[in-house]
């Protein structure tokens, strides 16, 4: 397999989001972080307030590669 052609591959298999990030108050002088994701092709939105289950969500959304695609040519 040709670099190009696994650049191609890793493009088709790439996956597209918007992630927005905000400050909420949530009790007097007190802030969390809030997020949302929305997958463009799909325009599914999901929200969330920590980090881990934001990236669970994006990385859930991807394909595994294959085992030649990561090793290098």
């Amino acid at each position: 397999m040709d670099f190009e052609s696994r650049t191609d591959d890793l493009w088709i298999r790439s996956q597209l989001f918007t992630v927005r990030l905000w400050y909420e108050p949530v009790d007097a002088g007190q802030w969390e972080v809030r997020m949302q994701a929305k997958h463009i092709l799909t325009g599914e939105t999901r929200y969330f307030r920590d980090w881990a289950p934001l990236a669970a969500y994006l990385t859930s959304k991807l394909e595994a590669p294959d085992a030649d695609v990561s090793q290098p040519v």
